[in-house]
Formats: structure tokens, sequence, C-alpha cells
């Protein structure tokens, strides 16, 4: 698992000093209302507490990536149908 991310600071991002930005059209009013309480909750504008859950969001695996990654691990010397009976070993000691 990765470590807390934190938002990027205004200064970072690429070298023409311009930053990606991300604009969300026909948000439903109700979520609107909801992220805005929150938002004031966290006393944060709503800008602040969206880029922190963006981070947050990119920062954690999904489980296809996850998945990804340790489909390309090499190294494991034990087959498919021994790592199951082992399984099926440990899950009957329990």
């Amino acid at each position: 698992m990765r470590g807390r991310c934190e938002p990027p600071s205004r200064r970072q991002g690429r070298h023409d000093g311009a930053t990606p930005s991300i604009q969300i059209k026909e948000v439903p009013e109700e979520t609107h209302a909801v992220l805005r309480q929150r938002a004031a909750v966290a006393h944060q504008s709503l800008q602040e507490y969206l880029l922190t859950r963006l981070v947050q969001e990119a920062s954690q695996r999904t489980v296809d990536e996850v998945l990804d990654a340790a489909g390309k691990r090499t190294g494991g010397s034990v087959g498919p149908a021994d790592a199951a009976a082992q399984l099926r070993t440990d899950r009957a000691r329990r």
C-alpha cells in the first residue's frame, strides 16, 4: 500500500507553470450540496476538498492494477494445483 498522499502544491506541475485541470459538468444539485457541506466541515474550499479526494483516489491502486502487477511477477516455484492443495490444507486446520 502506498504512503499517505498530500495534495500537490501550486508550484508543482509542468515546466510552463500550468497545472492540469478537471472540469465536471452537470453535477446533481444534491451531490454538489453534500460535497460543499463536507468541504466546510473539513475547513476547506470545495476546490481543496475535491483535490484532496482526487489525490487520495489516485494513490490507491485498483484491484485490476494489483492483479495486473501480480500477474507480471516471476519466480514462483509452486504450481497452481499444489498452491490450491496447500490452501485447502491450511483452511482445514482452522
